[in-house]
This record gives C-alpha cells, sequence and structure tokens, in this order.
C-alpha cells in the first residue's frame, strides 16, 4: 500500500511527514514523498551523481535529503520531484499514477498550534482527490502506530464511503474505533430530543458495523454535545494518537470531496488528524 505525501521544506511539511509515518507504521505501507515544482519553474531533472548541478537542481537534493531525514528507519519511503500547475494538482496526479490510497497534507502555515486552517492546497485537495486526503494540524510531531480511530457520524443516514473506510482501516491496524455523534445544542431545537436521536443513530450504525469486524473487536459509541460543535468536540477525551474520519457532505460530486458546514466547524477545534473521504468512495487496497 502507498501513501502519498506532500512535501514541502517547512514545518507543514514535517507535520505531513510525521502524521504519514503514524499512519503507514501499523501497516508497514510504502510512503512517496512528492516535492512539487510548478511548470514553467526553471526546474531541471537530477543530474547523475557526480555531475555539476544548478541552484534549482540543489534545491531539490535539498529537499530530498531533508524529506528522506524525516522518515524513521526501517519504513519503506521514496521521494519524487514533480513538475504540475500547482501542488495541489501534482499531489493528485501522483496518488492516480502511484495508485496511493492516501494523500497527506500539513495544515496551512497560518493555523494555530495543534489547529487548522484550510489554506488553499488543502482546499483544492478537499473539492478535487479522488481518494481520502489526510490533513495534520500544525505542530503534529507524533511518529508512533495511531492508536484509536474515531468516527463522525452525525445525525442522518449516509456516509456509507466514511463508515465502511474506518472499519476497514481500524480493522486492519487492530485498534479500537470510536463512534461520536456531535450534537449542537444551540441549533438542535428541543435538544434532549437531538441528545436521544443521535444516541440512537450513533447505536444503530455500530450495531451494523459490529458485523464487520472481528469478535472481540474494541467498539464503541460516544454521543458529544455543546452549545457549539466546537464546544462539543472541546467536550471529548482525545487519544494522543488517534485519527478523527469525516464523510465528505452530500452535496459533493460523486468521487469527491466537500466538507459540509458540521466538518468545517469540527476542523477548527480538532485537536488531532483528521481524515476526509470522499462520496461514495470505494476503498483500494493501499487506502488507509
Amino acid at each position: 500500500m502507498r501513501y502519498v505525501v506532500g512535501y514541502t521544506p517547512t514545518e507543514r511539511g514535517a507535520d505531513a511527514v510525521a502524521l504519514a509515518t503514524s499512519l503507514a507504521l501499523a501497516q508497514g505501507a510504502h510512503l512517496d514523498l512528492v516535492y512539487v515544482v510548478k511548470k514553467g519553474a526553471p526546474y531541471v531533472a537530477l543530474n547523475p551523481e557526480g555531475s555539476r548541478v544548478s541552484a534549482a537542481e540543489q534545491e531539490v537534493l535539498t529537499a530530498e535529503r531533508q524529506a528522506l531525514g524525516l522518515v524513521p528507519q526501517g519504513l519503506s519511503a521514496t521521494f519524487h520531484a514533480r513538475e504540475a500547475d500547482s501542488f495541489a494538482s501534482g499531489l493528485i496526479e501522483a496518488a492516480v499514477e502511484l495508485k496511493a490510497g492516501l494523500i497527506v497534507v500539513g495544515a496551512a502555515s497560518a493555523g494555530l498550534f495543534k489547529r487548522y486552517t484550510v489554506g488553499s492546497v488543502a482546499n483544492a485537495l478537499l473539492h478535487a482527490s479522488p481518494v481520502p486526503v489526510a490533513l495534520a494540524p500544525r505542530g503534529y510531531q507524533r511518529t508512533a502506530p495511531i492508536t484509536r480511530l474515531t468516527l463522525a457520524v452525525g445525525q442522518r443516514e449516509g456516509a456509507e464511503a466514511a463508515i465502511e473506510t474506518a472499519i476497514n482501516a481500524a480493522k486492519r491496524r487492530g485498534v479500537p474505533l470510536r463512534l461520536v455523534s456531535l450534537v449542537e445544542l444551540d441549533a438542535a431545537g428541543d435538544a434532549g430530543e437531538a441528545v436521544n436521536a443521535a444516541h440512537i443513530h450513533a447505536n444503530t450504525v455500530l450495531s451494523d458495523a459490529s458485523g464487520k469486524v472481528p469478535a472481540g473487536h474494541e467498539a464503541s459509541v460516544a454521543v458529544a454535545h455543546g452549545r457549539t460543535i466546537e464546544e462539543a468536540i472541546d467536550g471529548l477525551e482525545w487519544d494522543d494518537g488517534e485519527i478523527m474520519i469525516v464523510g465528505s457532505s452530500r452535496l459533493a460530486e460523486r468521487n469527491r470531496m466537500f466538507l459540509g458546514s458540521t466538518a468545517n466547524k469540527v476542523l477548527r477545534a480538532l485537536p488531532v488528524p483528521m481524515v476526509v473521504v470522499p462520496r461514495d468512495y470505494e476503498r483500494v487496497a493501499s487506502a488507509p
């Protein structure tokens, strides 16, 4: 299995490599570290060893050394320098070409520590990627294997692609799966009824999922509520090695992503990485 990692020689690039490492270690996945050079830039393919290189080539060589230096010993990784119209398009093209099951990027550099801002690259990926996208919070440094997966199940039917992705990922890694339903009380009308409905829906999803995970695999349900979604997120307990999985809005085109209003609110408050799954996504062998 392969993960495409969007690398830049910045803190954001280091965050992406750390998250990809954490995701890959439990499965022995291969990391494809992709450094994108915009088309038309003074970029030339690397010269054979021992020959002189230009400043542009030296920049790529430095990026390669730094990127591979972030990968722990024993984890398979390859560095790729690619020309593309944009960073996002270069990552998508690489994912398709390499048959990768995940694209991993860091949050925008303007984000608060341990929080996100969806910059232009992440925004483009979230509207165009045909495979799941993993977003690392700014300052993410964990490189140990993940310890739990949390799936935001919502309060309505649907999101089957995200549910299947979460179940399969938890099963392959042997980590607990938590299903979380978030209730925004300020928008809920009858708060008691909304919380009860969230419990019912989450338990229904868990019941359906139980037949798809091995006997004895740990799976649980939590309903978090607050005046706002951000308050509900803050009220949950989070493991250091946790990943949250969300599905795309129903407004998304088939096999594409679109973050709905709830997911955007979650993203602003979430203290752990998030994986967004395209609508109607069918997992390939290398998926997360």
